[in-house]
């Protein structure tokens, strides 16, 4: 009997679109004979279809179709299966699902809210939980967490919206005390949305103007100079790990832009939130890049050993890529940022250690599976209930008593 996977792609994102180039491309690559694969597409204002028409990336072209054809559904458990439902009359089972493997990029859908949804039904999926999927998102707390672990980094400094509304030149100020030029970036967003480099005070002040659109909460670090790019990805979870192979991402700009990575003409970022993404599209797997990188034994076993640990310490599972920044003069390492679910599932970087897509799927539902058992083992609940006496305590009106009694 097939597996049942419910694919989950879209999403109230900025990077909507790129989720589904990469869940296009995932569920091309899902071993048929395996799995019995069910889209299920969630639009801009959050409503949930699924329909074999969704496994076409033509259909995204014009979305009314989707409201038209395809079925309106939610998710959730009823009578210990999982099941999509169909939100109209008449309120008939579309599908069961036995495991779900989210394929999201960004805010709202990556950042732990789709996970929380999943982990409180009791479904099992793929990839990191609530926990690390938050780290992996806020890269805030990502940083914060590798700073504790000791992991290489570049300076930086953080604040929220409302620091620099009320005092814009106590936050510039706090920016300055690292040196020009500094990069800006949203602290949730991925996909390089929302993110400037600047070399003085006036490009800063446009760099963060053009930041708070998108986000609450502002990170600014340091510049590396002489950069290399370089990405690997990891795969396991808390207990074990192995790694891709490591590529040297490419650019003519100063960082990695939105268009570089998913349209491939490296004319900058673009602005706005506008994500011309044309279903030609390739994802992160059309991005130059050299792979393998050209590295030296030392700085690939450096970079490698740091990406095992910045793992391990998010609590982070199935397949990860993390981000590094190579000063090439010093030959100086720093981690950058792990993306929980990367663009294109990272394939090609296990394509270039010759384990393919398929394959890389395959052990990513292994480890949801592993993981799901790992969590339904441990105690979250008890069997008894306080609340069987409550008519001993004089109903509502003697919640007052009870208060006291629970302390």
């Amino acid at each position: 009997m097939r597996i049942k996977v419910g694919v989950i792609f879209g999403g109230e994102t900025v990077e909507h679109e790129v989720s589904v180039i990469s869940a296009m491309q995932a569920m091309n690559k899902l071993d048929q004979e395996k799995y019995d694969i069910i889209p299920i597409y969630i639009t801009k204002d959050r409503e949930w279809y699924t329909g074999e028409m969704l496994k076409d990336i033509e259909v995204y072209q014009d979305l009314s179709l989707i409201k038209k054809y395809a079925k309106n559904v939610v998710l959730y458990c009823k009578n210990g299966a999982f099941v999509l439902q169909k939100k109209s009359f008449p309120k008939t089972i579309v599908s069961d699902v036995d495991i779900i493997l989210p394929v999201v990029h960004g805010t709202n859908v990556e950042d732990g809210g789709l996970q929380g949804y999943l982990q409180t039904i009791g479904v099992p999926f793929v990839g990191s939980d609530v926990y690390a999927s938050v780290v992996g998102q806020d890269k805030v707390f990502m940083k914060d967490i590798w700073k504790q672990a000791k992991l290489p980094m570049t300076d930086y400094v953080w604040f929220y919206d409302v620091d620099y509304k009320q005092d814009s030149e106590e936050v510039i100020k706090k920016v300055e005390k690292i040196k020009y030029p500094v990069i800006v970036k949203p602290a949730t967003t991925g996909s390089s949305v929302g993110i400037s480099v600047c070399s003085n005070r006036e490009e800063l002040v446009e760099a963060i103007d053009d930041a708070i659109q998108y986000d609450r909460k502002i990170l600014v670090e340091e510049v590396v100079e002489n950069l290399k790019e370089v990405n690997i990805a990891v795969m396991g979870n808390y207990e074990h790990q192995k790694v891709s192979e490591i590529e040297e991402v490419l650019s003519g700009n100063k960082f990695l832009t939105y268009a570089d990575k998913y349209i491939g003409d490296g004319k900058g970022k673009l602005k706005g939130g506008k994500t011309p993404v044309k279903g030609s599209s390739k994802g992160m797997a059309s991005a130059n890049r050299k792979l393998p990188a050209d590295l030296s034994d030392k700085v690939r076993e450096e970079v490698e050993t740091v990406a095992v640990e910045a793992f391990r310490v998010l609590g982070s599972s199935g397949n990860s890529r993390i981000d590094f920044l190579i000063d090439s003069d010093k030959n100086k390492v720093y981690i950058n940022e792990i993306n929980s679910i990367p663009g294109s599932l990272a394939f090609y970087l296990w394509e270039a250690k010759g384990i393919d897509f398929s394959s890389v799927l395959d052990e990513m539902i292994r480890i949801g599976v592993k993981d799901y058992k790992k969590r339904v083992s441990k105690t979250h609940s008890f069997e008894t209930n306080i609340l069987q006496g409550f008519a001993n305590f004089g109903g509502v009106k003697g919640l007052k008593g009870v208060k006291g009694k629970l302390r």
